[in-house]
């Protein structure tokens, strides 16, 4: 190449700057001109450095990695590389096919993968796509949209899971099991941030472990205690604590 490929990353984790800066400096292609802790510090610097590529974070306080890109001002902008430790992204980028992703933890050969694409794009193209680009952050940055599919990582291959196929979620520690009818998936997520992101009129908290899909539940039972239990179609029976009764039936609606 005639010159380095300049490079910026931002993430508000210290050992993940640590751990991509090293990374980089494996390869003699690459200079890293600056590393940023917050997105608001992303936005100054990568104006001032106009970097190729851009190692962005989705997850930051404040501003996360959606809001960096749309608070660059001007038509430019450098290559974009998102990265996160949360699979419910990934399956957005992959249907775009605008930019790379890379999904946390990641090993050296995928971001030797990754690396060599970005190198392609740089060397093949004078501008980043603007169109597709925005096109991706617009559909991976909207606030209001529920998760409508989910992409799942075990041992190097990607698994697709439909939303509207799980039965029920369950807390497992820093983990979520998904009930997909008699199967059951992991991610590496907690329920509270799983539960944020789905449709909260088609899932409900019933349990402090558990979250249910209400068009999977066929029957309820009152129990001696004030609790109830329900029944899903594929047999499964779950408890609902007191806590989350009336939510639950606020949703389902009054008996007829």
């Amino acid at each position: 190449m005639l010159r380095k490929i300049r490079a910026v990353i931002v993430d508000d984790e210290n050992l993940a700057r640590v751990f991509l800066r090293r990374m980089l400096r494996e390869d003699a292609d690459v200079e890293v001109v600056a590393e940023c802790t917050n997105g608001r510090e992303a936005v100054a610097v990568i104006q001032k450095e106009q970097p190729d590529v851009v190692f962005l974070d989705i997850q930051m306080p404040e501003m996360d990695g959606f809001s960096v890109v749309h608070n660059l001002s001007g038509d430019w902008l450098p290559k974009i590389v998102f990265t996160t430790a949360y699979e419910q992204y990934a399956i957005r980028a992959f249907e775009m096919h605008a930019i790379d992703y890379l999904l946390k933890p990641f090993n050296q050969v995928r971001f030797a993968d990754m690396l060599r694409h970005v190198k392609d794009r740089i060397i093949n193209e004078e501008t980043t796509d603007q169109s597709q680009v925005r096109a991706l952050l617009n559909t991976l940055g909207r606030k209001s949209d529920h998760l409508e599919r989910l992409v799942i990582k075990n041992e190097g291959r990607f698994t697709f899971v439909k939303v509207a196929e799980i039965s029920w979620l369950e807390a497992d520690d820093k983990y979520v099991k998904l009930h997909v009818g008699k199967s059951t998936r992991t991610v590496r997520q907690t329920l509270n941030s799983m539960e944020a992101q789905l449709d909260p009129k088609r899932f409900t908290r019933i349990h402090r472990s558990a979250v249910v899909n209400i068009d999977r539940i066929r029957e309820i039972d009152a129990m001696f205690n004030g609790e109830y239990e329900l029944l899903l179609d594929d047999g499964t029976k779950l408890n609902v604590s007191r806590r989350y009764k009336d939510r639950l039936f606020t949703l389902l609606g009054k008996p007829l």
